[in-house]
């Protein structure tokens, strides 16, 4: 079985939270819409926070931080699954994040994870990524 999420308005760590937990269960999930996710706190903060990630490490060894807003949250999810172990990685596996909703999903119903109203301050993952230097 196939679930398909919109993570439009979704706070990315507890959206995260909810799709690891359903990933080692054994359920494939698709994230769409992963761009209009959002990430709550000081706009600054959090852009100066993830600048950090992205420099941290050499060229050649890493730890590499992705800038497109599809494989940020994708590595937001990896973060929250023991993606070492066999089980973590099949997990890992089980999880497609696209910017936008493709075409094959158009139709189809989707489910929401998230708040019942917006927060004061936060930013989406799509201008986070931007700041990042992704070309979107």
């Amino acid at each position: 079985m196939v679930a398909i999420i919109d993570a439009t308005g979704a706070v990315l760590g507890r959206l995260a939270s909810v799709v690891a937990k359903r990933l080692l269960n054994g359920e494939e999930i698709i994230i769409v819409n992963s761009e209009k996710a959002i990430i709550t706190g000081d706009k600054q903060s959090i852009k100066e926070r993830y600048k950090e990630k992205r420099e941290l490490g050499t060229q050649r060894k890493g730890p590499f931080f992705p800038r497109m807003p599809d494989k940020i949250v994708k590595r937001t999810i990896r973060g929250m699954l023991p993606y070492q172990t066999p089980h973590g990685r099949a997990a890992l596996k089980r999880l497609k994040c696209y910017i936008g909703v493709p075409e094959e999903f158009n139709g189809k119903e989707m489910e929401k994870i998230g708040l019942e109203k917006m927060p004061l301050k936060y930013i989406t993952i799509e201008e986070l990524s931007r700041h990042l230097g992704a070309k979107i």
